[in-house]
C-alpha cells in the first residue's frame, strides 16, 4: 500500500506567530489545509496520516471537520508528532503497521505541512518513483553561491555549484526500509539528521531525485509567509 504523511509536528516558534504556522490563513484556508486538500486529489495515495503537535491534535480534527468532505475523512488518520521530524515519521509509521501490518511491502510519500504549493503532479512523480527507487528526494538545482563557514565569521569553502541542489520534500520511502535503518543509527548519527533522506545517506543507501519546483516553498519565517500569500492569491 502507498500512504502519504504529511508532518505538521511543529509550534513555527521562527514566525512569531501565536499558533503554529501551518495552521496560519493562506488564501481563505489555513495553510495545512492546502497540502492536505492536495493530497486528497492523488488517489494513488490509500490513506493519509498527519503528524500533528499533540497539543493541537483537537485544532486539526476541528479543521478537518469543517473543510474536508465527509467521504474523504476516512481517508485522514491523526497521529501526536514527536519532538523531532523523523520521530513524527516513525510514530506514524507505527501507527501504519498497527493498522495495516508488516507482511506486505508499504511506500510512504511524506510532506512538509507548511509547503502548501506541492503539486498534485509532483506526488503522483513520486508514487511511481517509489516503488522502483525506494528512496527519492525533490531536489531543485541551487541558483545561488554556497559557502561553506565552520565558525559563522570566515569562509573555508565554496563548492562548485554545478554539483549543488536544494532539497524540498515530497521525499518517500519503501517504509520498512527507512525504520530499519532509522533503528540501525547510533545517537551521534540521529544528532545530523535534517530531514528523512539523511537517514538514508548516513547508510549510504542511495536517494533517487525528482525533480522539484521553486514554487514549492517551504513556509518557514514571518518573510516567507508574506510571499506566500501573494502566491496563493494570484493563483486562486
Amino acid at each position: 500500500m502507498i500512504f502519504g504523511i504529511i508532518v505538521a509536528g511543529g509550534v513555527g516558534s521562527r514566525m512569531g506567530a501565536d499558533m503554529p504556522k501551518q495552521f496560519l490563513n493562506l488564501a481563505g484556508r489555513p495553510i495545512i489545509m492546502h497540502t492536505l486538500e492536495t493530497f486528497l486529489e492523488c488517489a494513488g495515495l490509500e490513506q493519509i496520516y498527519m503528524g500533528v503537535h499533540p497539543e493541537w491534535m483537537t485544532y486539526m480534527e476541528e479543521l478537518i471537520i469543517q473543510y474536508v468532505k465527509e467521504e474523504d475523512r476516512l481517508r485522514v488518520h491523526l497521529v501526536p508528532g514527536g519532538k523531532e521530524r523523523n520521530d513524527t515519521i516513525m510514530n506514524v509509521i507505527d501507527q501504519i503497521e498497527k493498522a495495516y501490518g508488516t507482511e506486505e511491502t508499504h511506500y510512504i510519500i511524506t510532506q512538509d505541512g507548511v509547503r502548501p504549493f506541492v503539486t498534485k503532479e509532483l506526488v503522483e512523480e513520486h508514487i511511481h518513483a517509489v516503488v522502483r527507487y525506494d528512496a527519492v528526494d525533490t531536489a531543485i538545482p541551487a541558483v545561488d553561491t554556497i559557502i561553506v563557514s565552520e565558525d559563522g565569521n570566515f569562509i573555508k569553502d565554496i563548492p562548485e555549484r554545478k554539483y549543488l541542489y536544494q532539497s524540498q520534500t515530497p521525499q518517500s520511502f519503501r517504509m520498512d526500509l527507512l525504520k530499519k535503518l532509522y533503528l540501525e543509527l547510533e545517537p551521534e548519527e540521529k544528532g545530523i539528521l535534517t530531514d528523512a533522506c539523511k537517514i538514508c545517506t548516513v547508510r549510504k543507501v542511495p536517494v533517487y531525485i525528482v525533480a522539484g519546483d521553486a514554487a514549492n516553498m517551504k513556509i518557514t519565517t514571518a518573510s516567507d509567509y508574506q510571499i506566500a500569500e501573494i502566491i496563493a492569491k494570484n493563483r486562486r
